[in-house]
């Protein structure tokens, strides 16, 4: 009989392991609890405005390309993206610009005016994270780390580049300016980790980016995730929509079946998760559960995230796609974010501005953004959002005028927010962390959760919280470690 998996959530995890399994020909059907599959990268539609969730910052499409050259197929039918430049335009309350660009001339140039040593430091770096790039991504990135013994066959050569050191630390022995250090360590970000505490591996984005660049999908993310359900469907593949998993059955050590809120259960040879890893644990009805449902929680979480999605009349032709703007506070902020349990006022501000490249995003003579910044989650701090919620968007949106933005106020269409209690209570994240677990040292590889469970012998895990963690290279890794896993079990 034809093997039967779940998968619970439709992430970008979920979809990209959906796929690989339903490529294998194990009949396979996606859970998913909202209305729209996605998970983060969900989106709402308003007034002709197109607002993607995120994350809107796609890299190595070679990883996602992979996906749909497993039957054959083109990702190109499906899915169609553009690139970004400059990836990203970094600026700082003094006036300072930087365009992170792929241009080694413009880059150097760009270097050489904030410190002319530092010119010959950012090669040494780049050539750093070239290092571990390969053995961080090219070797790891897709291996499953079950057992401790895996974690020491890889400790070699993590040693010889001083893993142990943040990524911040390690930025700081090739370049000696404060903005090019915060320019070259700020990406861990990215993918929940703090640069001054989160394993220097992660350095290994800059190389990412240098190679395969960076990506937009036209018409949003949103489209990306369309694509990929459209692919998993065409194959064979099923997506069930707004009905949240309530229960994971378990007869002995194997999950049997799936029960939803609507009622529906479904029996499965395997059962794997893009649920929020915390949450999983409390659905699962085995004697086990209890005790990892605890244990996780004594984890270190990645922060949240606050989102303000606005739309305007005019177009802003000066503004880039991406854009970071960086406080007066760097290392004194992130000990806010991370460690702390206030709302800082000085945020820095992740700025998305789709419209810079597909004017389709809003209807003729309006644009539409969101701005992001780093909050501490809902372990930390006891706030009602509902109330900060109103205050804090304004906050984020005064900085852009101010910055950025010139008479933002007066152009203002649809403005609205999606804070940690949205990401606690829409996605069911724990505490409203938006990456799930911190990626520290101690809570990577072998010491993350495991992409199968070491008690239910059939239940997997894939996304943010297990190995590699958060981005979508990363949790498109993940989907090929579990799929690996499950695919070679399902055929023993």
């Amino acid at each position: 009989m034809k093997r039967k998996a779940a998968v619970i959530g439709s992430g970008f995890g979920g979809l990209a392991l959906a796929i690989r399994l339903q490529s294998a020909g194990i009949d396979t059907t996606v859970i998913e609890a909202r209305d729209k599959p996605g998970g983060r990268a969900y989106h709402w539609e308003k007034d002709g405005h197109v607002f993607d969730a995120g994350p809107t910052v796609i890299t190595d499409p070679a990883c996602l390309r992979e996906l749909w050259e497993l039957t054959g197929a083109d990702m190109a039918r499906d899915v169609s993206l553009v690139p970004v430049s400059p990836f990203y335009r970094l600026s700082w309350p003094d006036g300072t610009i930087f365009d992170y660009v792929n241009d080694d001339e413009q880059l150097f140039r760009q270097i050489e005016a904030l410190e002319p040593a530092d010119v010959e430091g950012y090669k040494r770096f780049l050539r750093y994270s070239e290092g571990v790039y390969v053995e961080g991504y090219e070797k790891l990135g897709a291996v499953p780390f079950l057992d401790f013994k895996s974690m020491l066959q890889a400790a070699p050569q993590l040693a010889r580049y001083q893993a142990w050191r943040s990524v911040y630390s390690v930025v700081s022995r090739f370049v000696r300016n404060e903005k090019l250090r915060q320019a070259l360590s700020f990406h861990s970000l990215l993918v929940g980790g703090n640069p001054m505490t989160t394993s220097a591996i992660y350095a290994l984005i800059h190389k990412l980016e240098r190679d395969g660049g960076v990506w937009f999908a036209e018409g949003g993310t949103n489209r990306l995730v369309a694509g990929m359900v459209t692919h998993l469907e065409r194959i064979g593949g099923t997506v069930r929509l707004d009905d949240p998993v309530s229960g994971i059955w378990t007869e002995g050590d194997r999950a049997t079946a799936v029960r939803t809120r609507s009622g529906w259960t479904g029996t499965f040879d395997a059962v794997a998760s893009n649920a929020d890893i915390v949450r999983t644990y409390e659905m699962l009805a085995h004697p086990s559960a209890r005790r990892r449902s605890t244990s996780l929680k004594r984890k270190r979480f990645s922060p949240s995230l606050f989102v303000v999605h606005f739309s305007t009349t005019g177009s802003w032709e000066d503004v880039p796609h991406h854009s970071i703007l960086f406080g007066p506070r760097y290392a004194a902020l992130l000990k806010e974010i991370y460690r702390g349990s206030a709302l800082p006022n000085d945020p820095s501000i992740y700025l998305h501005h789709p419209t810079a490249t597909d004017a389709s995003m809003a209807p003729e003579g309006r644009s539409t953004f969101y701005a992001l910044a780093p909050v501490p989650h809902l372990g930390r701090t006891n706030f009602d959002w509902e109330k900060e919620g109103p205050a804090y968007a304004e906050r984020l949106l005064e900085i852009l005028e101010d910055r950025m933005l010139p008479g933002l106020r007066s152009r203002l269409g649809e403005v609205f927010h999606f804070g940690p209690a949205d990401f606690e209570q829409e996605l069911n994240s724990h505490l409203g962390s938006a990456f799930s677990l911190e990626p520290v040292l101690t809570q990577s590889a072998y010491f993350r959760v495991h992409n199968r469970d070491d008690v239910v012998r059939n239940l997997y895990f894939v996304g943010a919280g297990t190995h590699p963690g958060a981005g979508i290279p990363g949790v498109v890794g993940s989907a090929k470690a579990t799929a690996g896993l499950m695919i070679e079990d399902l055929a023993a």
